[in-house]
């Protein structure tokens, strides 16, 4: 039996890695649930799985929580410390982090330490502390296995191959619901349109990050760390119908690619069971009803999302902070109507105009430049 803790279990990923969990009771546990603010749904998550602990990191939810629960005898846990102590709990096996934004770093860190196998679905923890979190993985000897699906298709690609013949990593993208608008027709897009992904199911959050390619930056930049390759040696690949999920090109030419249905209980179930695969209730793909299978090259010069991520992975040191934490406040107005679509790349750019870099930060610099980047865009851009 292997006992999982969910950090992020109201969320997209949570709530399909619940579903994993469900249907295959004989092999995985849930000891830890844990999210942000959601009362209702952590409630039934409870009542269903029957953990030890939950946590709400907001502190009042956590209370009313604790009220509703209290026939269960679950402990009630909040704020930082109790996601720290979650995922750093004695009966846990492995963590699946799947907390939006840079609160999953701290207990990331904190369960890398604790000897924890980690199911990684929080981008932010190796965009803006990769050079922490991986030296960590290789001293504690513990896994650290993707949940992204390009990154777990990389994985999967590069399964019994020597890693020093790599040649390319060429990660898809399906180029979200804006592909081949011009810069002048995303003035006027809605959060209604950015929100209506062709492809996947997924968080609002991460859905605007995919309509402004923001999403496909931060990949970049996670898969230079996870699988040890210099920033150049990536490609991405506009390929629309999302069969394909990535690509690795080696020495002699040849490319492994991993396909298959968007479903992201494929990745969740394969970092959970791996090296194992197990029986998966979902749609297989159908060759014959394939028409074709389409690749373009990503247009930066209207997406600057993905154009601002490189450059941060190539200024490096506290710069892909600044990029990560000023689009996370740049989307959250934009989710609540404050700014329009193309406003989150005048925001990115400027924050990151301003930042003075600081190499290789300790995770207090991370966080300190974090709150710096989210106080001048608060204070400059936030006016209604």
């Amino acid at each position: 039996m292997k006992n999982i803790a969910v950090l992020g279990s109201t969320g997209s990923i949570g709530t399909q890695t619940l579903d994993i969990v469900r249907n295959n009771t004989d092999e995985l546990k849930i000891k830890v649930l844990a999210a942000g603010s959601n009362v209702e749904l952590i409630e039934k998550q409870i009542r269903e799985f029957k953990p030890e602990i939950a946590v709400l990191y907001n502190a009042e939810k956590a209370n009313e929580l604790k009220i509703k629960i209290a026939d269960t005898g679950v402990k009630v846990l909040s704020g930082m410390d109790g996601m720290i102590e979650a995922a750093t709990f004695d009966d846990v096996d492995t963590v699946v982090t799947s907390m939006v934004g840079m609160i999953g770093i701290k207990p990331t860190i904190a369960a890398i330490k604790a000897g924890k196998n980690i199911a990684l679905a929080n981008k932010e923890t190796l965009v803006t502390a990769g050079h922490i979190i991986m030296p960590l993985i290789k001293e504690h000897k513990v896994s650290l296995l993707p949940v992204d699906s390009e990154h777990s298709a990389i994985f999967q690609s590069m399964n019994g191959e020597n890693r020093k013949r790599i040649s390319k990593i060429l990660l898809t993208a399906s180029g979200g619901p804006f592909r081949g608008k011009s810069y002048e027709e995303l003035k006027n897009v809605t959060l209604e349109d950015a929100l209506k992904h062709p492809n996947w199911a997924m968080g609002q959050k991460i859905t605007v990050d995919s309509a402004t390619l923001v999403n496909k930056g931060l990949e970049v930049m996670e898969a230079a760390w996870l699988f040890d390759v210099d920033v150049s040696m990536i490609q991405v690949v506009v390929h629309p119908q999302s069969v394909i999920h990535s690509m690795v090109e080696y020495e002699d030419t040849a490319v492994i690619a991993q396909l298959g249905c968007p479903d992201m209980r494929l990745p969740i179930q394969y970092a959970l069971f791996y090296p194992d695969r197990r029986f998966l209730d979902a749609k297989k793909l159908d060759f014959f009803e394939m028409k074709s299978l389409t690749f373009e090259k990503p247009d930066m010069d209207t997406f600057k999302g993905l154009k601002f991520a490189m450059e941060a992975a190539e200024f490096g040191g506290s710069m892909p902070t600044v990029f990560n934490a000023s689009n996370e406040e740049a989307v959250a107005m934009f989710l609540n109507k404050k700014i329009g679509f193309l406003d989150i790349y005048r925001i990115i750019e400027e924050s990151m105009n301003r930042h003075t870099i600081i190499s290789n930060p300790d995770i207090d610099t991370v966080l300190s430049v974090e709150r710096d980047t989210r106080e001048f865009i608060r204070k400059s851009f936030n006016k209604g």
